[in-house]
């Protein structure tokens, strides 16, 4: 399973990237976050990270949980995630926040993963449910909020 998910924000890269690396902070700016704790801090930015969402379907909510050996990249602007707990356990995540020639960012997250280890099912429940009905919609609000954020912090909101 491979999913893409983008967003355009008005906000200049390195300040999007700030708010895409400050996880801690997003239960704070993105509703549709339960909770983000690191369970075994390295730096800022760096080590086993705890997230919880909800996905939200008509009528009802459920709630996502994983966890997550984090690395933040400043220099490349790239947040790093291999998920080591949770039905995603094995998941690499990728977070990029680049410039546009107009002063605005892209901001992109791109999932990889073979499925949960189920016999025969593993892989098509990735690819079918669990990919674009679950971690693409988790991705897009993220994306959404977090441009938000930095958007309102730049004064460039839009």
């Amino acid at each position: 399973m491979r999913t893409v998910d983008e967003q355009i924000c008005a906000a200049p890269a390195h300040e999007a990237f700030r708010v895409a690396a400050d996880v801690e902070q997003w239960p704070e700016i993105l509703p549709h976050y339960r909770w983000v704790r690191f369970r075994r801090p390295l730096s800022k930015g760096t080590g086993v990270v705890e997230m919880a969402a909800w996905r939200q379907f008509p009528g009802f909510r459920y709630p996502t949980w994983w966890v997550s050996d984090m690395h933040v990249d400043e220099g490349l602007r790239r947040v790093v995630y291999h998920h080591v707990d949770g039905i995603t356990k094995g998941m690499d995540v990728v977070w990029q926040v680049d410039d546009l020639p107009d002063g605005r960012s892209h901001l992109s997250i791109i999932h990889e993963w073979s499925g949960p280890r189920w016999p025969l099912i593993g892989g098509p429940a990735a690819n079918w449910v669990i990919g674009p009905h679950f971690i693409s919609h988790i991705a897009g609000r993220t994306l959404a909020g977090v441009a938000a954020a930095a958007e309102g912090r730049s004064g460039d909101a839009s």
